[in-house]
């Protein structure tokens, strides 16, 4: 059931739609979704010190920020990858989710600005990742504590992108404590119950992200590619550890069920949060729904949980 304070929104988004993102260009998407992002947001979390960074990858360089919170328990560094169907989104769309899960977690953050489509195509942002953790890995005391663990986390298509590369490196010495896969979208068939149910009308539509899944594949056909669509991976023995967040009233919600399934069903600790009554990219949405804070600190308490466990 739908959260009541969510009620007016969806009924105002259903009521009067944005314009298909087939009849915007890609820097007029990225405004729009700019705007989108601060009308939702709410009052910005307080951190000790936020710093622009620059990850020098090879034969390209991609900008980071790093957000160190007050009462940093130089516990974790959480790598962060952004939602916005591949083709949107920045360190500024997420900064006040980035503030707020700092604080939450008292961990520190590290926001990648990867490279978006329909610029770059698949598989860019997957590179991007793989090569992103693995810098990190490596200059581990640029940007965290030494003795502090790595966490890799993303939400939408972040979460995708991030849950391919940590699949695609599970076999490698990168000391990877957990992945968080916030409302992962899984693939560009979208066939479940819940894909049906909720389709249209709670924020992410999906005819628009099957548009946007066209602008990162571009030429690409191939959907059983498990860098594509995860679901398809034959072997995840080795995946680090995963908490998969996924919102009742999302049209992701089940794929992101079946994800956690098939990671367990390879033997990889898994624990899956459900938010009840909310919709896709709620934890953006604590200007309309303050509940989403309280769903910040139990996912904190969560990623602690990995944290300590996690071998030194």
């Amino acid at each position: 059931m739908l959260h009541p304070a969510l009620e007016p929104y969806v009924q105002a988004v259903t009521q009067s739609p944005a314009p298909h993102p087939s009849w915007l260009s890609a820097a007029d998407r990225r405004a729009a979704y700019r705007l989108l992002a601060e009308s939702m947001r709410g009052e910005l979390e307080l951190v000790d010190s936020i710093t622009d960074v620059s990850l020098d990858l090879e034969g390209r360089s991609l900008a980071a920020r790093l957000y160190r919170p007050f009462h940093d328990e130089a516990k974790a560094l959480v790598v962060y990858f952004h939602g916005g169907s591949f083709v949107a989104g920045d360190l500024d769309t997420h900064d006040e989710l980035c503030r707020r899960l700092a604080a939450g977690t008292r961990m520190r953050f590290l926001a990648v600005d990867y490279r978006l489509a329909p610029e770059n195509q698949f598989p860019a942002s997957i590179n991007d990742a793989v090569d992103v953790i693995r810098y990190v890995s490596a200059h581990f005391t640029d940007f965290a504590h030494a003795g502090s663990k790595l966490i890799v986390m993303g939400d939408s298509a972040g979460a995708t992108i991030i849950a391919v590369a940590t699949a695609l490196t599970r076999a490698e010495p990168l000391g990877i404590a957990a992945q968080v896969l916030i409302y992962p979208t899984l693939g560009p068939e979208m066939l479940t119950d819940s894909s049906h149910t909720y389709a249209k009308g709670y924020l992410l539509d999906v005819d628009q992200l099957r548009h946007d899944y066209g602008q990162y594949l571009g030429e690409w056909r191939d959907h059983t590619d498990p860098r594509v669509s995860p679901l398809m991976f034959a072997d995840l023995t080795g995946a680090p550890p995963a908490i998969v967040l996924v919102a009742e009233c999302d049209p992701l919600r089940d794929e992101g069920v079946a994800y956690a399934g098939l990671l367990e069903h390879f033997g990889v600790p898994v624990e899956l949060l459900e938010a009840e009554g909310m919709i896709h990219g709620f934890l953006r949405m604590s200007g309309l729904v303050p509940e989403a804070i309280e769903i910040v600190d139990d996912l904190a308490v969560h990623m602690h949980r990995y944290v300590e466990s996690a071998p030194s």
